[in-house]
């Protein structure tokens, strides 16, 4: 067989052809079905509980993992697996969003009086309200009826695109109805790069045992020395008032800079030396937001205060963010 690329380039652009006209004929159809299905999911006091076959099961299982993410409790259950013992995983609280192209998927319909019995709601999301699915759903999102973008016209393309989209707008409207915060969504993400970025800084600062500060008055050595005794070495002591008010930052850099001037004064007060009202953070800024800063000020530490006054809290280096791989 001879690759033609040309055929093969029209093919690829005549799927995407095919699947963008559909995504617009299907946001012609959101009207006040997709409002009560939101207001469902809303209300729901349990789980969503996302079913199907096949390609409509792998999109339902992404639909129910962004639902999951973004603040409403669901989970994937498999039609087949549920007629054989997982139905036990429903509760009466719970609202079963069944996905099938077609609404006539056996394994799926078999499962809506069994689903019922159990006393759960059922959302469908099909072709049309006329299929055996839609006809037994308390409500019905339709998909519309469009080719799929398969030249034998078999595979699922363009239908498995809608029900994708069309999950994706139902999990978007429901996290803006909750007033679902960044802070929540990072509670949810806690191992990736975006939910680290999302974190307080509150929550990996240097503090405690870790935090190296030089009380007013004490001398260069002083310094030095619980920069050097203090754990993790950090490259900074943190210069404080006897009610631990933050007035300044004496860092490695500054040693160097005496150095080079041939000049450390190892007995003089800290306080004529150290870099005084130094830019800081609050304890409830975003970690990325500090990441920024980092980068805007060109410093390698910054400390941290109480969100409610200038009392020294922590101090967060920048190897911290480079050890959490932001």
């Amino acid at each position: 067989m001879v690759f033609d690329t040309t055929r093969a380039l029209s093919r690829g652009l005549e799927v995407l052809r095919l699947e963008a006209e559909a995504l617009q004929e299907l946001a012609q159809l959101l009207g006040p079905s997709f409002a009560a299905a939101c207001d469902s999911i809303l209300a729901c006091e349990g789980r969503v509980v996302v079913s199907g076959m096949g390609k409509a099961g792998i999109v339902g299982q992404k639909i129910s993992a962004t639902l999951a993410s973004t603040g409403t409790p669901s989970l994937f259950l498999h039609p087949g697996e549920a007629l054989h013992g997982d139905l036990g995983r429903l509760r009466p609280e719970d609202l079963l969003l069944a996905l099938s192209k077609s609404g006539s998927t056996r394994e799926v319909v078999q499962l809506i009086p069994a689903v019922k019995a159990i006393g759960a709601s059922v959302m469908a999301m099909c072709t049309s309200a006329d299929s055996p699915l839609g006809k037994h759903a308390d409500l019905v999102l339709e998909l519309g009826d469009a080719p799929e973008a398969c030249p034998l016209g078999l595979a699922p393309t363009v239908s498995t695109t809608k029900m994708l989209a069309l999950g994706d707008a139902l999990a978007m409207a429901v996290l803006e109805s909750r007033d679902f915060t960044r802070e929540e969504f990072a509670r949810f993400h806690p191992a990736g790069s975006l939910g680290k970025s999302l974190m307080k800084v509150g929550e990996m600062m240097r503090s405690g045992s870790q935090l190296p500060l030089v009380q007013s008055g004490q001398s260069v050595r002083d310094a030095l020395r619980i920069m050097t005794e203090t754990p993790g070495r950090p490259g900074a002591a943190l210069i404080i008032s006897a009610k631990n008010q933050l007035l300044g930052i004496f860092t490695d850099g500054d040693v160097r800079r005496l150095a080079e001037a041939g000049q450390l004064p190892l007995d003089e007060s800290i306080d004529a030396h150290m870099g005084a009202n130094p830019r800081h953070v609050q304890e409830d800024l975003l970690v990325g937001e500090v990441l920024r800063l980092f980068k805007d000020s060109h410093v390698d530490q910054m400390p941290v205060v109480a969100r409610d006054g200038n009392c020294v809290v922590g101090l967060v280096d920048v190897q911290d963010l480079l050890e959490v791989r932001l």
